[in-house]
């Protein structure tokens, strides 16, 4: 991308940030460096992420054990291009001019590494996917700069 071109921001949105918001975020960030601007936050966070979740992403080679959840804020949402939700349901807010995505993933909360696995490889699909959306969007933004 060019200089001019400003970095796509992504914000992944659950209830406590601590499962879903928290692995997508760390895909994206370690698929796309810093290519994309990356936040996650939770409509009610938790106080700390899932163990579950630390311990599969530490399997797919992603440490996120000092990550915190983080409580939703409107600057976040008018800070970000794309908004991804996991499981807030209204309580995003909603602007005009952002893109909105829904991923329907089963929540993490509760469940063991087991459970996790599947949510986390699904997630990884899913953020791969965007990752080469992105880019390509950001390749007609430099062909119309």
């Amino acid at each position: 991308m060019s200089t001019a071109t400003p970095r796509p921001s992504v914000l992944f949105v659950c209830v406590h940030n601590a499962g879903r918001s928290q692995m997508a975020a760390a895909f994206l960030t370690h698929l796309a460096g810093e290519r994309v601007e990356v936040r996650s936050a939770g409509s009610a966070p938790a106080d700390t992420v899932n163990p579950a979740v630390v311990d599969a992403m530490k399997e797919a080679g992603i440490d996120i054990s000092a990550e915190t959840p983080k409580v939703l804020t409107t600057e976040a949402v008018q800070a970000s291009d794309v908004v991804i939700t996991m499981g807030c349901g209204d309580t995003c807010p909603v602007f005009p001019g952002k893109r909105y995505l829904d991923w329907q993933l089963d929540d993490p909360a509760g469940q063991g590494v087991a459970a996790v696995r599947p949510i986390r490889d699904e997630i990884e699909r899913r953020i791969r996917a965007l990752v080469t959306e992105l880019a390509e969007l950001a390749e007609l933004a430099e062909l119309t700069d």
